[in-house]
């Protein structure tokens, strides 16, 4: 679907719909602006950050709204993980986090946008519904870059929201592209 018909069905949207929420959220993100992300993030359950397909409710950092509003200026070392491949720790400030698994591309202009639609598809293991059984998610994808590639160097961000008392807000932020 092309970005113009998608901004018009956007229009015609309610303005909480989880879609338009979604578009606002990813807007905030390429901004870097932590503070209006805050005000999206869910009050009660944080926003969970998962740098691949595979959410861990036991392992991936939760960070509440007052919390998310200052992590770009947090220099703290956190573990967010594993490094698909080798394995070693993804040990990182959240800024370089940020970098290289929240808006590592401009997912404000996709190439695609899936509706609580996978696709992003690789060898991980996509458990957001188990993960957020009261959630619905939407997909920002870009298909590849490198034509030499053949489309194994794309990337999504899958943006996690659940409502709350008419509310849509957001609980995940999954990164995902091509795994070994």
């Amino acid at each position: 679907m092309q970005i113009s018909e998608l901004e018009a069905q956007i229009n015609s949207l309610q303005p909480n719909s989880v879609l338009c929420t979604a578009m606002a959220v990813a807007e905030t993100l390429q901004a870097e602006d932590m503070e209006a992300l805050s005000l999206f993030v869910h009050p009660n359950k944080g926003v969970r950050f998962t740098p691949y397909s595979y959410v861990s409710l036991q392992d991936d950092l939760v960070f509440t709204s007052q919390q998310t509003s200052l992590l770009l200026q947090n220099n703290q070392l956190y573990n967010w993980g594993y490094f698909d491949g080798t394995g070693d720790p993804i040990q990182l400030t959240f800024g370089d986090y940020y970098g290289m698994f929240v808006y590592d591309v401009d997912f404000a202009n996709p190439h695609m946008i899936g509706n609580n639609v996978e696709i992003g598809t690789g060898n991980s293991i996509n458990n957001i519904a188990q993960a957020y059984p009261n959630g619905v998610f939407i997909e920002f994808h870009f298909t590849g870059f490198d034509p030499q590639y053949i489309g194994l160097d794309w990337k999504s961000l899958r943006l996690v929201f659940e409502e709350l008392n008419g509310e849509w807000y957001l609980v995940g932020i999954v990164h995902n592209q091509w795994t070994i």
